[in-house]
């Protein structure tokens, strides 16, 4: 027979209770750090993935309006979560204006973000390349758009990519400078049709009479190697414009692998770095 007395065991039993690990009464639910939609392209003929981060106090907000900052490799599994990271951190510390940050999900990569290219060897890395037309009228007609539609936008918009991401970004950069107001490129792989696109870049750099333009391209140890890469910086100050600001910035301490955060954080603190605040009188 028990002898303990009920009350008591009452109590042990409720300290039992409480003792039990948090984790053991409360249920697991999903994590948002923002917006994620489809839309079917008639251009591309599939269903894109698009993945949207707001800053703090954006969505609050009636009036809000925000610049754009979309971003090429920008899945889940992709680049968009480090990335929206950086915006969030610097967004937060002052240290870069706020952005609405714009991921594109890949579904055939190497299509989309490269152009046409006479190389054999280029050839070789996919089934399908030399799409970047395409995948620009996307841009312009599809998405850029629906972004202006669904969100409450600036007129401002940049673009940013690293290796192919980053050759489609110059690509766009030269062939319809219009398009995005600041162009950031990460190890560019400016040797696609054996580097083409750097031999255009002078003419059509000096050819260009639009409006103001920024470009920042960062190499890591890996790019240095690559000719073409070598050939960028020296295209750029040949055609050298008031209407265009232009960075080139070397990161011998990185590879090809690890230059995109660290690169973007700088690239960040740079072009997007905020306005100073007028004194007051």
């Amino acid at each position: 027979m028990n002898s303990t007395p009920p009350l008591t065991l009452l109590f042990l039993l409720f300290c039992m209770a409480c003792a039990r690990p948090a984790h053991a009464q409360t249920v697991a639910v999903p994590l948002a750090i923002g917006q994620t939609f489809t839309l079917s392209s008639a251009v591309l003929g599939e269903t894109r993935r698009i993945n949207v981060y707001m800053p703090p106090g954006y969505p609050d907000s009636a009036t809000a309006r925000l610049p754009v900052l979309y971003m090429l490799d920008g899945g889940l599994r992709e680049d968009f979560l480090h990335v929206a990271g950086l915006v969030q951190v610097a967004t937060g510390n002052g240290t870069m204006r706020p952005f609405l940050l714009v991921g594109i999900e890949n579904t055939e990569r190497r299509r989309d973000l490269t152009g046409p290219t006479t190389n054999p060897e280029d050839q070789k890395i996919a089934p399908r390349v030399g799409g970047s037309a395409a995948f620009r009228t996307f841009l312009r007609t599809e998405l850029l758009p629906t972004i202006r539609q669904r969100y409450r936008t600036t007129a401002e918009s940049a673009i940013i990519g690293e290796s192919l991401a980053g050759l489609f970004v110059l690509e766009t950069f030269l062939q319809e400078p219009d398009l995005f107001d600041t162009y950031l490129a990460f190890d560019p792989s400016l040797w696609w049709n054996k580097g083409h696109l750097v031999d255009q870049a002078a003419p059509l750099l000096r050819a260009y009479t639009g409006p103001a333009k920024t470009v920042y391209v960062a190499s890591s140890s890996d790019d240095v190697k690559i000719p073409e890469s070598r050939r960028w910086a020296p295209a750029l100050q040949s055609a050298a414009k008031r209407n265009i600001t232009w960075y080139y910035k070397p990161m011998p301490a990185e590879t090809h692998a690890t230059i995109y955060h660290p690169a973007a954080l700088q690239a960040f603190r740079i072009v997007f770095k905020p306005t100073p605040a007028a004194p007051a009188k």
